[in-house]
């Protein structure tokens, strides 16, 4: 056996994003029912370098019922996996590197054998925008057709790409202080959609909003959104980090991915540290709502694949506070090497010295 090398470009095409979706799905209903395991993430800080690494580990076992997918077994499939991951804030100006690089270990469950070695950075963008589709197809009204996009770097096309997998989104507005990247993500979309630049309040008003920024200082209050918007805060991914002002936060239903990452590093955490929110202003998470156990948006299917009639559910603005977990990167890791397997895409690689 060969563990295959997959680099950021193999990464991009063998990331078919309805598979991402599906999978990314079936990774929180394995977490959710006791089928998974995820370590909390680990730090190593490294203030002298003005950077720290992160681990994340996970195992899942994604049961036959709970994905779309045909497996060979009829018993749905397992998979395991870790991400290491940086972010050193000096790397763009002293070294010409990048501020985040990840690499993902996609390993066999049962045997420990290293499958792949994949590019980290663009297969986190995928998942992180599958997530956001996730929780948009459970927590958005059902016909939605606006897109709002608050920060136009990396992460925006795979919102976009992710969101529009099971919304018929049709409007975009983008808004970010940089002009030339605004007019980039336009240039790369706008023969797909009607796309325009926008203000933060107009991004807000749209059916759903995807916010991806690094700011501490929240750019959008509750003035900036609709009655009904779904918000996917997915730019906090650190203590400090806040995008949404806490009286948003509090007049909204808040679902979360996981109460311990979100309470330290994300979008509620600033106003969770202070008091200002409590568990008692969190709906719950995105696992429950997922597999039932708890009703998502009024008018959407249990299931989250296609619009219902029934009544029961939440109402207004809804916000899922995202903050990447290791079981979404081990679900986009095997689809990946999955399909860069069959096509015979990547570097197969002797890393062990154990081919014949």
């Amino acid at each position: 056996m060969q563990t295959l090398l997959l680099n950021a470009d193999d990464v991009d095409e063998n990331a078919r994003m309805d598979r991402v979706i599906d999978a990314v799905r079936g990774a929180f209903t394995a977490y959710e029912r006791g089928n998974a395991k995820m370590p909390a993430k680990s730090y190593i800080d490294l203030p002298e370098y003005n950077g720290d690494f992160r681990s994340m580990p996970a195992y899942l076992d994604v049961r036959e019922g709970d994905t779309a997918e045909e497996t060979p077994s009829g018993e749905g499939w397992d998979a395991a996996g870790i991400k290491w991951v940086n972010s050193h804030t000096n790397n763009p100006a002293d070294h010409d590197l990048p501020t985040v690089m990840g690499t993902m270990i996609y390993s066999d469950p049962e045997t420990a054998f290293p499958l792949a070695i994949l590019d980290g950075t663009t297969l986190t963008m995928k998942r992180t925008g599958a997530a956001a589709a996730v929780a948009t197809d459970h927590l958005a009204v059902p016909d939605a057709t606006s897109l709002g996009i608050v920060g136009a770097g990396v992460q925006s096309y795979t919102q976009l790409e992710a969101i529009a997998a099971v919304r018929d989104i049709e409007e975009v507005v983008v808004s970010d202080l940089d002009e030339e990247r605004v007019a980039d993500f336009i240039d790369a979309f706008e023969d797909r959609f009607d796309v325009r630049a926008g203000a933060p309040s107009a991004a807000g008003h749209c059916d759903v909003l995807s916010t991806v920024t690094p700011v501490e200082d929240p750019i959008v209050g509750p003035d900036d959104v609709g009655e009904h918007t779904h918000v996917n805060a997915m730019g906090a991914d650190a203590a400090g980090k806040h995008e949404l002002a806490d009286e948003l936060l509090l007049d909204a239903t808040i679902v979360i991915d996981d109460h311990e990452q979100c309470t330290h590093s994300g979008e509620i955490n600033v106003p969770y540290a202070a008091g200002t929110l409590t568990d008692d202003d969190i709906y719950g998470e995105l696992g429950e709502i997922v597999v039932g156990t708890r009703p998502g948006r009024a008018g959407v299917d249990a299931g989250g694949n296609a619009p219902g009639t029934g009544a029961e559910g939440v109402t207004g603005v809804t916000v899922f506070d995202s903050t990447g977990l290791a079981i979404q990167d081990v679900a986009a890791a095997r689809v990946v090497y999955e399909q860069a397997d069959a096509a015979d895409n990547g570097y197969p690689f002797d890393l062990l010295g154990l081919a014949e």
